[in-house]
């Protein structure tokens, strides 16, 4: 994932390997909130990942989303901040069609 959005190895291997410890104090990403800069952008990468996946099994008709609007359209899932929404096409019996292929993803 992080090759396909252009990061360079030396980034690709820290985020996936860790820094070293002299590494930390060069790259500290604290503003005093207890809470590091780089924890939203690595959200950010998996959610990308993860709707890149929910939107290739729409495709391929593994998956089918809430019908929306007058047109149709399937919404599938929804991003915000740091939550995460997946709709799913409702049935008679009430149960999850995409039960299956959500555990497949």
């Amino acid at each position: 994932m992080l090759h396909k959005l252009g990061f360079c190895e030396a980034w690709i291997s820290l985020v996936m390997n860790g820094a070293k410890r002299s590494e930390r104090r060069r790259i500290s990403a604290h503003d005093g909130t207890k809470e590091e800069r780089l924890s939203p952008y690595l959200f950010l990468i998996c959610a990308e990942g993860f709707s890149t996946l929910l939107n290739m099994a729409n495709r391929e008709d593994k998956i089918k989303g809430a019908k929306v609007g007058r047109s149709g359209m399937a919404l599938t899932h929804l991003f915000f901040a740091d939550d995460s929404i997946l709709f799913e096409e409702a049935t008679d019996r009430g149960d999850s069609s995409n039960e299956r292929s959500y555990k497949e993803i």
